[in-house]
């Protein structure tokens, strides 16, 4: 209570008065603390080596997703062994696939293999260049 009157005289003190209205004591305002902004400071940029990751992109833009160290294989070759030699899994075997060769060696009486390579063969002979390198993570010859 003692904010709302006069430490002079006791009178009653107006709401945003600077001095009394009586005795003319002027009153001391109470001002309220500056707040200052908070400063923003941008994060930290660190510089992050791109060599290799440029080095990839441009291999990539150049093979177009066929990497370098892919081994050389034959489309036809592999195509003409699926054919031919599908029931034994032959194809998978020299695409580097070997656990599917290895699949195909177990259900060879089946017959089933026979039936899935004359298919493969076909699909491998039929297939574009790229789409066959990138299935297959090989590259043509």
């Amino acid at each position: 209570m003692a904010g709302n009157i006069c430490p002079q005289c006791g009178a009653p003190r107006t709401h945003g008065a600077t001095s009394c209205e009586y005795c003319g004591n002027l009153f001391e305002v109470e001002k309220p603390p500056v707040q200052q902004a908070p400063i923003f400071t941008p994060p930290p940029i660190y510089q992050q080596p791109m060599q290799y990751h440029q080095n990839m992109q441009t291999m990539q833009m150049m093979n177009d997703g066929i990497d370098p160290s892919w081994p050389i294989k034959d489309k036809a070759c592999a195509g003409i062994l699926a054919i031919l030699l599908g029931t034994f899994g032959i194809h998978h075997f020299y695409l580097g696939k070997i656990p599917q060769g290895i699949i195909y060696l177990i259900l060879c009486a089946t017959g089933i293999p026979t039936f899935l390579g004359i298919i493969e063969g076909i699909m491998i002979l039929c297939s574009n260049d790229h789409n066959f390198q990138v299935k297959n993570k090989v590259r043509l010859k």
